[in-house]
C-alpha cells in the first residue's frame, strides 16, 4: 500500500521550530536491571489526544530463567495497549482473556468500570536468554465509556494496515491515519502507529487530527533543520503541516494523537477518571479484596498473588 495520493509530503525545512508545542525528555527508572522510560504524563503535558500514559520498556537482555512478572493489578477508566518490538508477554485478565502477545501484534484491554490483569514473560522464553523491548500506553476513556464493562481484544500482526513509500514504513496500531483504519475498537478519535524510516526518508504527520505527537524510539529525526535523537517526545501545534526527515542512521518512531477529551483526567496509581470520587471508590474496592463481588476480580489462572494498594 502507498500513501494517500491526496497527501503531499512537503519539505521538512518548511516547518518552523515553534511548531513543537512541547518537548519531553522521558524520565528513566531502573527496575532492577530493567529500565523504563516514561514520557507521559509529563510535568508540562498530561495527554496527547486520549493518550495519558506512555512508557518505553527496555531494551533489556534477560538471562536464562529470568523474565518480567507484572503481578495482577487493577485499572479503571482507560484502555491499555501493549506493543512489542522484541520479546513476549503472557497476558491474563479478569474478563477471561488469556493471550500471548508477540512483536507486531496488539493487545487492547479496556478497563471501563474495572479490570484486573497480569503480564509475564512466557515460560518458553525463560528457557533461554531472552530480550524485551516495547511500548506500554494508556488511553483515557471519554466520560460516556468510563463505566462500560471491561473488554479485551487481540489483533495479530498481519491484521494491522501497513503503509509503505520508499524508505518509509508505517504500521497502524490504533485508529485512522493516511486513509487506513486499524481493526481495534476505539471510543474516541485516535491514531497510533509504529514508523520505521531509512536514512533521509520523510514522514508527513496526519493533518486531520487535533493533537499529534512523535516519540523517537531509536535513531534520530530532523525538524526545521534541528536534530532530535532518541529518546524524546515532541507534541506539535494543531493545524500545522508537519514533515520530519530521518537522520543518517534511520529512525524508529511511534506517532500518536487524536481529539482532546472533554476535560482533564485524574490519575492515581493505575486508575484514571474524570472525577476524584471514581478513584476513591476504586481504591476502596481494591483494598477490600472482595474478589468477584464488585468491580474487581483476579485473572483466571493467575490468582495466587496481586499487587496491594499503595500506602
Amino acid at each position: 500500500m502507498s500513501w494517500n495520493p491526496a497527501f503531499e509530503p512537503g519539505c521538512p525545512n518548511d516547518v518552523g521550530i515553534d511548531a513543537i508545542e512541547t518537548l519531553i525528555i522521558p524520565r528513566a527508572r531502573d527496575l532492577g536491571g530493567f529500565e523504563v522510560r516514561r514520557a507521559l504524563p509529563a510535568p508540562k503535558r498530561q495527554m496527547v489526544g486520549p493518550f495519558i500514559f506512555f512508557d518505553q520498556a527496555g531494551p533489556a537482555e534477560l538471562l536464562t530463567g529470568q523474565g518480567i512478572d507484572v503481578r495482577p493489578h487493577p485499572h479503571i477508566g482507560l484502555g491499555t495497549v501493549t506493543y512489542l518490538f522484541r520479546g513476549d508477554f503472557h497476558h491474563r485478565d479478569s474478563t477471561g482473556a488469556d493471550q500471548i502477545i508477540q512483536p507486531g501484534a496488539v493487545n487492547w484491554m479496556v478497563a471501563g468500570r474495572g479490570v484486573t490483569h497480569s503480564e509475564r514473560t512466557t515460560s518458553a522464553a525463560r528457557n533461554a536468554a531472552n530480550s524485551l523491548f516495547g511500548i506500554q500506553t494508556w488511553l483515557a476513556l471519554p466520560e460516556s465509556h468510563e463505566d462500560m464493562a471491561p473488554t479485551f481484544e487481540h489483533h495479530g500482526k498481519a491484521t494491522l494496515p501497513v503503509i509503505e513509500d520508499g524508505g518509509t514504513r508505517v504500521r497502524l496500531i490504533l485508529g485512522s491515519a493516511y486513509g487506513k483504519t486499524a481493526p481495534v475498537t476505539m471510543f474516541s478519535e485516535t491514531f497510533y502507529a509504529e514508523v520505521t524510516l531509512e536514512a533521509g526518508s520523510l514522514l508527513p504527520l496526519p493533518d486531520d487530527h487535533e493533537d499529534r505527537g512523535i516519540y523517537i524510539v531509536e535513531g534520530s529525526i530532523s525538524i526545521a533543520g534541528q536534530d532530535y535523537a532518541a529518546p524524546q517526545m515532541m507534541v506539535f501545534r494543531p493545524g500545522d503541516r508537519i514533515t520530519v526527515a530521518a537522520g543518517g542512521g534511520g529512525a524508529r518512531l511511534m506517532i500518536l494523537g487524536g481529539a482532546t477529551l472533554g476535560g482533564p483526567r485524574y490519575i492515581w496509581w493505575n486508575f484514571v477518571a474524570s472525577s476524584r470520587e471514581r478513584i476513591e471508590e476504586a481504591k476502596a474496592e481494591w483494598r477490600a479484596e472482595d474478589w468477584g463481588n464488585g468491580r474487581f476480580d483476579l485473572p483466571i489462572g493467575d490468582r495466587a498473588e496481586h499487587i496491594p494498594l499503595p500506602d
